[in-house]
């Protein structure tokens, strides 16, 4: 399934930019020999935004495959419900 939601889709987007820009202030963090401390918190606070993205776009997923189950077999109802709890499982 693709995300169509413009609003949720930007929403991602913005989070993904933040985190780019997380990510480049570790890089700034290690050339200027910051604390490892320091460092390591930074990185903390990167999986956390990673996991928060990765919740939304999971939450977005979700409710889009739930808003269009009735046209779906048995069948396909069980395979989405597998799916969905599969990625629930590799959601950190």
């Amino acid at each position: 399934m693709k995300l169509t939601d413009d609003q949720a889709k930007e929403k991602l987007k913005n989070r993904l930019r933040r985190i780019e820009g997380q990510v480049r202030g570790v890089e700034n963090m290690l050339d200027e020999e910051r604390n490892c401390r320091d460092i390591l918190q930074q990185l903390t606070a990167i999986r956390s935004a990673v996991q928060g993205v990765s919740v939304l776009l999971l939450e977005n997923y979700m409710s889009d495959c739930m808003l269009n189950l009735d046209d779906k077999s048995e069948r396909e109802r069980e395979a989405l419900v597998q799916d969905l709890l599969q990625m629930i499982g590799k959601t950190p």
